[in-house]
């Protein structure tokens, strides 16, 4: 993919992100992500049913890739089980460490491959996956 297909897609999905409301989030798990060196700071609302990613909502104030990032990761997320959804983080994390990485199931996600050439971006592209990680690794327990 090219860099300008890749400006593109996330342009798109900061001008227009995926579930970006608090809107009717009674029966979802609720966490906060942010960082400590910007502005990003993010609520995320999951609901999980019998071990389903139902929905995903995000509300907040982020930078484009943050939010990008953010609308990405919910598209790819609603409908997988837990452990999809685990190794879906896990797949995106080897890929921003530049590790070997499985492409097929990142989708759109494939835009941050070169992440890892801006290190001040790294924290941007993985705080909504540093949140839910956090519900799904209490979920599982």
């Amino acid at each position: 993919m090219d860099n300008n297909m890749k400006r593109e897609i996330i342009l798109d999905n900061y001008s227009h992100p995926t579930n970006k409301t608090s809107d009717g989030t009674e029966g979802y798990i609720k966490v906060n992500s942010n960082s400590e060196s910007c502005i990003d700071n993010i609520d995320l609302y999951i609901k999980i049913e019998d071990n389903i990613i139902k929905d995903i909502k995000f509300d907040g104030e982020a930078c484009a890739i943050s939010t990008a990032s953010t609308s990405i990761m919910i598209k790819n997320m609603i409908g997988s089980t837990i452990d999809e959804a685990m190794s879906m983080i896990e797949n995106f994390d080897n890929m921003l460490n530049e590790r070997e990485y499985d492409d097929t199931n990142l989708n759109e996600a494939i835009v941050f491959d070169e992440t890892y050439k801006q290190g001040n971006r790294k924290t941007c592209v993985t705080l909504p996956y540093t949140g839910i990680k956090k519900v799904l690794e209490s979920y599982k327990k």
